[in-house]
């Protein structure tokens, strides 16, 4: 299968640059010889010993210190603070939201997986990570007058859906504890969201943290999940605000140079959240009409420079365009189960880049690279 084939590479990674050129365009062969044999409506799956590798591209990062992008707005000079003293539970990754979902990643294939060789190492990095009294500075620095607004909304997001993990954690204890001791920081950003989406009179349509539809979409799965009503109840009042008037998304404009999220597809993807059945297919009909024929095509982005922070966006970008083909696909399997296929070929490209990869990339693609597979097999 396409990850077997592909998440077999992870353990060959290496920091040389020749080498990672070498592997990419190794891993991208067997990839390929994969995808071909590959049946469009098989979903994918991870084994234990893929789960273990790619376990470590966050065990890599989640706790080192720098690089690091504070993104900072400093009332004065005493504001300045080393990461670890600023965040103590996420400064690593790069960036506090990379770090909270690689803590997500975490969670996820330690639920899945408790087996995992590297289950031990797993758990005592949460424990250290999600203390209580490190929370509670979490929540402590939003207090900060000139940062209410920190993360907003990419990482407040991500902070719903690592509670939603641990919530569901039901197995284990620690998945209680751990829950438990972010519950605070939870709460904020639940508050958060009331507090900033009535005042929102228009959504941010664009391919990367600041995008709107991508928010309520994680948002939502919480409200439904931790049976947050009134939460639930204004994000379908507000994406059916923003949303259920929109026709004919320009999805041929896309891809912007730097996006890791698809306009179009995000918003497709929160409203089939939150809109009954025909409601939706009607939806679809003015929005997005071409994804209804079988053979729809979508060209897969491409990354020319590794390096450069920005540009591997487009690797993301891959993933977060699989996650709703397959979400799509296994929701209305009659209308849109021809775009698996498609979701397995941006997979595909990007997948083996995790191998070998730079800080740049490797910091936060395990966690949309997993998200995508946990699209892949989602039961509705």
């Amino acid at each position: 299968m396409l990850f077997i084939a592909s998440m077999v590479i992870l353990g060959c990674k290496g920091n040389d640059e020749s080498q990672a050129e070498e592997g990419v365009s190794r891993d991208t062969t067997l990839v390929d010889e994969a995808v071909a044999m590959l049946e469009p409506t098989k979903s994918v799956a991870l084994t234990v010993e893929e789960a273990n590798r790619l376990a470590q591209l966050p065990l890599d990062c989640i706790n080192v210190e720098y690089p690091n992008k504070l993104n900072q707005t400093l009332a004065g000079a005493g504001d300045i603070g080393e990461p670890q003293e600023l965040h103590p539970a996420f400064y690593g990754c790069f960036d506090w939201h990379s770090s909270v979902h690689a803590h997500w990643t975490l969670v996820n294939l330690l639920k899945k997986f408790p087996e995992m060789e590297k289950a031990e190492e797993i758990r005592e990095r949460l424990e250290s990570s999600l203390t209580a009294e490190n929370i509670q500075k979490e929540v402590q620095y939003f207090s900060r007058e000139q940062e209410s607004n920190f993360e907003r909304t990419y990482g407040w997001a991500w902070v719903l859906k690592l509670a939603e993990e641990l919530e569901t954690w039901e197995e284990e204890p620690l998945g209680n504890e751990l829950s438990q001791n972010l519950q605070p920081l939870t709460d904020l950003m639940v508050q958060k969201f009331k507090e900033f989406l009535p005042k929102l009179n228009y959504p941010i349509r664009v391919g990367e943290h600041t995008n709107t539809a991508f928010a309520l979409a994680l948002a939502h799965d919480y409200a439904v999940t931790a049976g947050k009503e009134e939460l639930r109840v204004m994000i379908e009042k507000r994406a059916k605000d923003y949303y259920l008037n929109d026709d004919d998304c320009p999805i041929e404009w896309e891809p912007s140079g730097f996006d890791f999220l698809s306009p179009c597809l995000a918003e497709v993807d929160v409203m089939r959240k939150v809109l009954p059945k025909q409601t939706f297919l009607l939806w679809m009909k003015d929005f997005l009409p071409q994804l209804r024929n079988q053979d729809f095509l979508m060209e897969v982005a491409e990354v020319t420079d590794r390096t450069d922070g920005k540009l591997v966006h487009l690797d993301g970008l891959n993933f977060s365009r699989a996650w709703v083909f397959y979400g799509l696909a296994n929701q209305y399997p009659e209308e849109y189960g021809h775009l698996r296929a498609l979701a397995n070929d941006h997979v595909a490209q990007s997948f083996p880049n995790l191998v070998g990869d730079s800080y740049e990339g490797g910091h936060w693609l395990g966690s949309f690279a997993l998200y995508a597979i946990e699209e892949s097999n989602r039961e509705l």
